[in-house]
């Protein structure tokens, strides 16, 4: 396993899996600016790597993902401080994270609040330990969530129940979450990531090269003066001047597993 280690996340790199864990327990790895930089450095490495094919993220220990935002670091802002910092989140990472090409499962263990529970969002889909619990209390601080929490959890689970968990800043179980379409798994603690790599290991198999284009043309669909039918027929359309869709209509064809050369 290639494993490095830089101040607050650790990347761990192993059979095509990224794994990076968010490494502040004891501030339940909450996110602050130098965080933030380099979980954008460290998906912008994997995203470059050709050898990685998924990328899973985490949090350290058991008890949270990511427990919110460090809120020392902005509790003084003015509003065009606070603007910035919105906007320069959602660049860095979020929105980063969400159009990445690399395909990004969150592993969600234990409480995955604010800022936390957006990171999570933000990643292609999301899994959690039965321990977990998510919420964007933000309200409850006189501010609401602004690195597209608004947006993406209605997109995830409903206008209604978005409204109710902002609106209440209550938080709810991982079982609740599965309920409202959140995450698509629940496991136990010990098993999480177990069956993130699972996962992985049927998204790996696949061709990369069609996965970026069906997570472009998937994302096109939520996006304003986007149509996400045209891009769905761009994206299939270009995907048959790709050594990987001759790979992988030669070894239908063939009746054996395709070996994708990734372009």
């Amino acid at each position: 396993m290639n494993s490095i280690k830089h101040q607050n996340i650790v990347i761990d790199i192993q059979d095509g899996i990224a794994t990076i864990t968010i490494n502040r327990p004891t501030k339940l790895n909450a996110l602050n600016k130098d965080t933030i930089k380099e979980l954008h450095h460290a998906f912008m490495k994997g995203d470059k790597d050709k050898s990685v094919k998924v990328i899973i993220i985490t949090g350290a220990g058991e008890k949270a993902f990511v427990a919110g935002a460090d809120i020392s670091e902005f509790a003084d802002f003015s509003v065009s401080q606070g603007q910035e910092l919105a906007s320069q989140g959602q660049a860095l990472l979020f929105d980063f994270v969400a159009h990445l090409s690399t395909p990004v499962i969150a592993a969600i263990n234990g409480f995955a609040l604010g800022g936390g529970l957006e990171l999570a969002m933000a990643a292609h889909f999301r899994i959690a330990s039965d321990n977990a619990k998510m919420g964007l209390p933000e309200v409850s601080l006189g501010v609401i969530p602004g690195y597209g929490g608004t947006q993406r959890l209605p997109q995830l689970i409903g206008k209604g129940r978005a409204m109710e968990m902002i609106m209440s800043a209550s938080m709810i179980d991982a079982h609740q979450a599965l309920e409202y379409g959140l995450v698509n798994h629940v496991t136990s603690l010990e098993e999480l990531l177990p069956l993130a790599e699972k996962l992985a290991g049927k998204i790996k198999s696949n061709s990369s090269v069609a996965i970026a284009a069906a997570i472009e043309a998937i994302n096109a669909g939520y996006e304003d003066g986007e149509n996400g039918f045209e891009a769905e027929i761009t994206a299939f359309g270009k995907c048959f001047g790709t050594a990987d869709f001759q790979e992988g209509t030669q070894a239908f064809l063939q009746k054996r597993k395709p070996k994708f050369p990734g372009k």
